[in-house]
């Protein structure tokens, strides 16, 4: 599957006690762009039917980025069976190239109405395919 990318720069508020970024922004960097794919694949109505939910995050931190680096985030998804779907999220210095962070991330499909769990259709699984 292809990947979807974004960049940004560190700013000071994404900074924790040791000025690096704070393991919780990674984790709401993580969160940003999983949504910001699916709604740029995904029609409104689409979107309006059915909703993601975590139910795993595996987060490895390899190394630390600091104010005002240029940070490259790049997902896709690697494979989906049933309701849920595993996507992977890496986050790089741009600059250097180095892996600062890899997620791995379950996530479970909701019927929007019910919340309850619901087979990914091939609808679904097509627009990640297109990606």
């Amino acid at each position: 599957m292809a990947n979807f990318e974004k960049q940004l720069v560190v700013a000071e508020a994404d900074l924790d006690d040791l000025d690096h970024v704070n393991n919780v922004r990674y984790v709401q960097w993580i969160q940003d762009i999983s949504k910001e794919h699916w709604q740029a694949l995904a029609s409104e109505a689409l979107q309006k039917q059915v909703a993601w939910v975590v139910m795993h995050h595996d987060i490895t931190y390899k190394s630390a980025a600091k104010l005002n680096d240029l940070i490259a985030i790049k997902t896709y998804i690697d494979g989906s069976r049933g309701a849920t779907s595993v996507r992977v999220v890496e986050i790089y210095n741009d600059k250097t190239k180095t892996l600062l962070v890899r997620s791995i991330t379950e996530w479970c499909l909701l019927n929007a109405i019910t919340f309850r769990p619901m087979r990914i259709s091939d609808e679904i699984a097509r627009i990640f395919q297109k990606a």
